[in-house]
């Protein structure tokens, strides 16, 4: 049983010695990798406004409306 997917549990003075260590901060030129983007945006727009919808009051009503407006029966 090596427990291999287990993680290890961190542990409270592990924490706080953490806490009191210093980060080193590297700025991105010295790391020598192009940070350009390599997309562009070509054209932004907003979605279509969207119509309301519609409530109907029986099944036969709803059969109707979508077999003579909606075409879809």
């Amino acid at each position: 049983d090596l427990r291999l997917n287990e993680p290890r549990y961190a542990s409270l003075p592990g924490i706080m010695k953490a806490r009191k260590k210093e980060m080193k901060e590297i700025p991105v030129a010295d790391l020598g990798v192009d940070v350009t983007p390599k997309a562009r945006i070509v054209k932004l727009e907003t979605p279509p406004k969207r119509t309301g919808g519609r409530k109907v009051g029986s099944v036969q009503e709803l059969v109707q409306v979508l077999h003579n407006e909606a075409k879809v029966i």
